[in-house]
């Protein structure tokens, strides 16, 4: 497999080229040329010659070892009868025709049009983030709960606001069935 660097080295040197249908040279080309070289040197075969077209692209790209679908840190390429466009594995998006020429920028291979994708995993990905790895699951036991999560200490309440005064006249008698206060000389306690 070529390094990703190969395959930038490769964009950059054609960048700004003509669109040239059916060309195959440096000096131009069109979509599908572009997608050829990138798909040829990526998989160690000569850049020039050995063109396809959107018409024979799935057939081209299999040969090539390209898988269906698309895949993070990958050369992925997309298209459809019209036109098609390559995402390289550092996530470069390149094409030509869409704005003239060959050049760097644009949706690559993941325009809304594209109604075929097929990628070629790459091995040397040098500088690229790594791939996340998806969390372990949490296994949890039913028959077992887990402890309750220990609460935070309430925060200090107010005070409470101050009872009112009892106010008791000596004079009158208690209420049936309460005592008369401790204390007082007029009243017998019971």
């Amino acid at each position: 497999m070529i390094a990703v660097a190969t395959l930038l080295a490769l964009v950059n040197q054609v960048s700004g080229t003509p669109y040239i249908p059916g060309g195959d040279s440096p000096a131009g080309t069109d979509c599908s040329g572009l997608a050829s070289w990138i798909s040829n040197a990526a998989t160690d075969r000569p850049v020039f010659g050995n063109r396809f077209n959107t018409g024979n692209e799935e057939a081209a790209l299999l040969s090539r070892g390209f898988q269906y679908g698309t895949a993070p840190n990958a050369l992925v390429i997309g298209w459809n009868g019209g036109h098609t466009a390559v995402t390289l594995p550092d996530g470069t998006p390149v094409s030509s025709g869409e704005r003239g020429g060959v050049h760097i920028g644009g949706a690559g291979a993941y325009q809304r049009g594209f109604t075929h994708h097929m990628f070629l995993p790459m091995d040397d990905v040098e500088g690229l983030p790594p791939v996340d790895e998806p969390p372990a699951p949490v296994l949890v036991d039913v028959a077992m709960p887990a402890p309750a999560p220990e609460e935070a200490p309430a925060p200090d309440a107010p005070p409470a606001p101050p009872e009112p005064p009892v106010l008791v006249d000596a004079a009158m008698p208690p209420p049936a069935g309460e005592p008369a206060p401790m204390g007082d000389p007029d009243i017998a306690n019971t």
